[in-house]
């Protein structure tokens, strides 16, 4: 068992766990794009993972901000699995349905609020020369996050903004691949965002159909 001590003290852990993170942040996005409720169990691994990742390479503010995104994976998962309905012996998940009207001004309001907080911190305590746009694309991050518990198919566009946000901030900051990864990300906002809208239509369906027998 001595080649696998020798193994283990070896192997650069942080790059390891950050091609991890990389690998399960795509199947989180797949999962997304299909609305699947497992997409919240990789949300609870993948913080993890980066976590020990941004831990190992001193970033200690976006290891805090991992342990949020494991509270809102479970979060998430909660709010979809409560929201399954029962119809028969067969159970239907929780439906994609639109941002509701009346919760525009609250969610605008924690938003606006986690922003100003945020860029607070940043100046305050960090050295940060991006702080108005890392706290605007850490905040509605956080409320798209929230957004996407509830099952809206608008936090797509939530994160469309944060990625194109990203990618042209990354680009900035010299770091080009990983801007490159945000601009893929970015399109995939504009896909997921129609694949939801389809998905929600076929849900209708069978509302329709129903309604109509029963005339």
């Amino acid at each position: 068992m001595e080649w696998l001590n020798d193994l283990i003290a070896n192997t650069d852990w942080v790059r390891v766990t950050d091609i991890a993170g990389t690998v399960l942040g795509l199947i989180y996005l797949w999962l997304e794009f299909k609305a699947n409720i497992w997409l919240w169990l990789v949300g609870i691994i993948m913080p993890i993972i980066h976590g020990y990742t941004y831990l190992g390479s001193g970033l200690y503010a976006d290891f805090g901000m991992e342990v949020y995104y494991v509270l809102a994976a479970i979060y998430g998962f909660i709010m979809w699995k409560m929201g399954a309905k029962k119809e028969g012996d067969k159970k239907k998940e929780k439906p994609i349905t639109h941002f509701k009207t009346q919760a525009i001004v609250p969610v605008a309001l924690v938003f606006v609020a986690l922003w100003a907080g945020i860029w607070w911190i940043l100046v305050t305590f960090t050295n940060s020369n991006v702080p108005v746009l890392d706290a605007f694309t850490t905040s509605l991050s956080m409320v798209a996050l929230w957004v996407l518990a509830q099952k809206w198919a608008e936090q797509w566009l939530l994160w469309l903004v944060v990625d194109a946000v990203c990618c042209g901030l990354y680009i900035y900051k010299g770091i080009p691949f990983t801007a490159g990864l945000y601009g893929f990300y970015t399109v995939m906002a504009v896909l997921g965002y129609r694949n939801w809208l389809r998905l929600m239509r076929k849900q209708q369906q069978p509302t329709i159909q129903e309604s109509k027998s029963l005339q």
